[in-house]
């Protein structure tokens, strides 16, 4: 409501927002509307706002909001279904599916087609509530498919300002959520039984580590699901007590931080084996500090025999101690718990008097010719792969009856800092693994093989900290290139060189204390094809094979397929994977030696000699009361060569009686019938007598022909009075009495003609009567009957024809 006082502002200022546009067309209006108090007179309008008379004024474009809610576990998001916009407006929604807590929503891109300035945006949120963008126009495609992280997706959708309004339609529908994939954790496992809501993770340390936390975590149902507790750690504790003890490990404790780090000065373990046997303390691991000290006795009080001290210097017994008894303590001292550098492992196991102690080695098996390890059992060690034996021989025996040991101390398997590897296969892993690497390590691994082939490297596991970096180096060292750096951590993947040679370096930082430590890494390499292809794959034997690419290049496809008469056992698609081989090994194709299911009969019932229906299988059907089987009661399965076993004969029909059986044909005049009635079954004959004194010409019974439709044997017979009889016979006495007689010649020509006129008009009596008034009944003379044979159709059934049962193919065989 612009006042007449602010027109020199208007005049000066044009005001132009948005794009929604009002002309002023009937200046005698405009005054009443804008200026209620003061009313001008046109003239001053018109030379006040002169300048307004061609001008546009430009109000902001009204907008048009709307929200849809679904909540349904399926459903479309289509914009035709929008309300429809006002002109000089623009559009404004925003669609939200909301479903089940536990599940998710995933979006599918069905069709998109906007104009520019147009806006569309797949919107997610997080477990806190906050908005995430999933996608927007500029990436959405047409079969893309989107995830929401909680069960709530968002779709908000702005038209363009300058009036354009695309078209978008999305499919969605819910899918389960789950849990983030549980972290192992170090020095122990984690076994996951299901990742949804209620699933639950269990874990354990490795031997000497105690869990810190929950055992087991279950995956709790939430808009984003989550695990109801942290997972846990393994930790070595500081100190213990172990009864009846076995088989186990004491551990430098683990470095931690808080208040309490600094208690973890002096450290004591007491094991107690159970009565009768002795300990064996196997020192694999043991790389002290300068004030640290290391204490083994023999016994748990003060007086007890000391059967190693790391204070009063000498070498250390890493072929293990024994005790004299069923006990041992263990006292560790440090000025610094929260060393990474620092630390021992020691393994311990009890033995009977008379046996030597079981040996071990860790990160690798043995074997052994006596499980209770008496005198004279030898023991073999080999270490698992990436591993090689150091300190200590491979094979070991037990000596001393008096008192047995073994006569040299088990050896150790090292994950070595580098090395020459020329197999077609091995693993690579961090130095010292599974324990972490160490400080300033410096390793070169050169991997050669075949010169025909090339390496690939398969990246199982790599987690290393921000200071320390892996090389990975492609040919030998006069010409390499570098196929990738790494540092930190990264998912697991594969990389192949172009060369029969390939080298991986790994350094880490000498202060790696400051920057932290990381896992390590586990890398398997191989040889593969050198030509980036696969292996070509055989022909098979009764069959051939089709190739998707001229190449057998990674993804390249073979198809299998039989010849007639063989079944193919095996996978159809062989499919080059990344390694360069096959998905699975070569199909073959077999000899079918059974007939395809023929199918059931309605309204009957069959009988199988083979329900797997190899051939000479007999199925023989029969039809309930009430039908009557029509075709071959008896299908016999028949192997021929070459091509598939087929049924000797098609599948009958069972009829309705009513539908097969022939009607009765009616009475001969002067006749009757020997058990009439109405309809007649095929194979059941009917009976015709005459009355007395009439004979009867034709037969005298006829029969029910199994047809489509069914049809009598022969005519309805006549029955005749005998003086309508007349035979040739006859007719010859009458012309020999008439020459007998004394007729002269005129009168003899009378007599003969009057004879051949009786006759004609017998004979044509007799014609008339079959073609004229016998035609519409069912009388039919031998001679015009239809012939038997043209009352067979295509369904008729030959003596010995042979039928597939089933394709668009049919082979038949005909015995005449």
């Amino acid at each position: 409501s612009q006042r007449y006082g602010d027109l020199d502002a208007l005049q000066s200022k044009h005001f132009k927002q948005g794009n929604t546009q009002l002309q002023l067309h009937d200046l005698d209006v405009f005054p009443h509307c804008c200026f209620p108090s003061q009313i001008p007179s046109v003239d001053i309008l018109r030379r006040r706002l002169g300048f307004l008379m061609s001008s546009v004024w430009h109000f902001p474009p009204a907008v048009t909001n709307c929200r849809v809610n679904f909540t349904d576990p399926e459903g479309y998001i289509d914009s035709s279904d929008d309300p429809p916009l006002p002109e000089g407006a623009f559009l404004q929604c925003t669609y939200t599916v909301t479903v089940y807590t536990g599940y998710g929503v995933e979006l599918q891109v069905k069709s998109v087609n906007l104009s520019e300035g147009e806006q569309l945006s797949i919107r997610g949120m997080d477990e806190g509530g906050a908005l995430l963008v999933l996608a927007n126009q500029t990436l959405l495609v047409e079969g893309q498919v989107i995830r929401s992280p909680t069960n709530t997706l968002s779709v908000f959708y702005r038209s363009s300002p300058e009036g354009g309004v695309g078209t978008f339609q999305l499919h969605y529908q819910i899918f389960r959520l789950s849990c983030a994939l549980p972290r192992r954790p170090h020095f122990g496992e984690v076994s996951v039984k299901d990742l949804h809501p209620g699933g639950t993770a269990h874990f354990q340390c490795h031997m000497g580590y105690h869990l810190q936390g929950d055992a087991t975590l279950t995956c709790l149902n939430a808009s984003l699901p989550v695990w109801s507790q942290h997972e846990p750690s393994c930790r070595a504790l500081c100190g213990g007590v172990v009864k009846n003890a076995t088989v186990g490990r004491v551990l430098s404790p683990s470095p931690h931080s808080g208040p309490n780090s600094t208690l973890d000065r002096s450290c004591s373990w007491s094991l107690e084996a159970p009565n009768g046997q002795r300990l064996h303390l196997h020192l694999e691991r043991m790389v002290l500090g300068p004030t640290d000290r290391l204490v083994l006795w023999s016994g748990l009080d003060a007086g007890s025999v000391v059967l190693f001290d790391s204070g009063r210097g000498g070498p250390i017994p890493f072929e293990g101690v024994i005790s004299e008894g069923p006990a041992v303590r263990v006292q560790f001292i440090t000025d610094q718990p929260n060393s990474h550098n620092t630390g021992f492992n020691i393994r311990y196991e009890a033995f009977e008097k008379g046996h030597c102690y079981e040996p071990y080695i860790q990160n690798g098996n043995f074997s052994t010719t006596d499980l209770t390890y008496g005198v004279g059992t030898v023991v073999q060690f080999t270490c698992d792969p990436g591993h090689s034996l150091e300190q200590g021989p491979p094979v070991i025996e037990c000596i001393n009856t008096r008192d047995p040991y073994w006569n040299d101390t088990e050896p150790l398997c090292k994950a070595l800092c580098g090395g020459d590897l020329s197999g077609p296969s091995g693993v690579i892993l961090s130095p010292n693994w599974p324990e972490w690497y160490g400080e300033g390590e410096d390793c070169s691994w050169r991997i050669h093989v075949g010169e025909d082939k090339r390496v690939l490297l398969d990246v199982q596991l790599l987690n290393l900290s921000d200071s320390d970096m892996l090389t990975i180096l492609d040919g030998d060292e006069v010409t390499t290139r570098i196929l990738g750096q790494f540092v930190g951590g990264t998912s697991p993947f594969k990389m192949s060189s172009s060369t029969p040679d390939l080298t991986i370096t790994f350094h880490s930082d000498p202060a790696g204390l400051v920057f932290g430590k990381g896992e390590g890494f586990i890398i398997n390499y191989m040889e593969v094809s050198r030509n980036d292809s696969c292996p070509d794959l055989p022909e098979i034997q009764n069959g051939w094979k089709t190739t998707s690419h001229a190449a057998l290049v990674r993804g390249a496809r073979i198809t299998y397929q039989c010849d007639p008469g063989y079944d193919l056992v095996g996978s159809e698609t062989l499919t080059c994977q990344v390694d360069l081989s096959w998905n699975t090994q070569p199909p073959f194709c077999e000899k079918i030696m059974y007939c395809t299911d023929p199918g059931h009969v309605e309204h009957s019932t069959r009988t199988l000699s083979d329900p797997k229906l190899l051939v000479g299988t007999t199925i023989q059907y029969s039809c309930i009361p009430g039908y009557i089987l029509q075709g071959g009661a008896t299908l016999t399965c028949y192997g021929r060569e070459p091509g598939t076993p087929v049924w000797t004969s098609r599948l009958p029909h069972c009829m309705s009686e009513e539908s097969v059986s022939c009607e009765n044909p009616g009475l001969p005049d002067n006749g009757y019938q020997i058990l009439s009635k109405r309809l007649y079954l095929p194979g059941e004959s009917l009976t015709f007598m005459c009355y007395q004194d009439y004979e009867l010409i034709g037969e005298m019974a006829i029969k029910c022909i199994l047809g489509n439709p069914s049809f009598w044997s022969g005519p309805l017979p006549l029955c005749r009075a005998p003086q309508q009889i007349f035979s040739f016979q006859h007719i010859f006495k009458l012309a020999e009495a008439a020459a007998d007689s004394s007729f002269d010649g005129g009168s003899m020509a009378l007599a003969i003609f009057i004879l051949v006129l009786l006759v004609s008009v017998l004979l044509g009596g007799a014609y008339i009567y079959v073609t004229r008034c016998r035609y519409y009944s069912n009388l039919r003379l031998p001679l015009m009957y239809p012939h038997p044979y043209s009352q067979i159709t295509v369904e008729t059934e030959f003596d010995n024809p042979l039928y597939e049962t089933g394709g668009d193919t049919r082979e038949y065989e005909v015995s005449i």
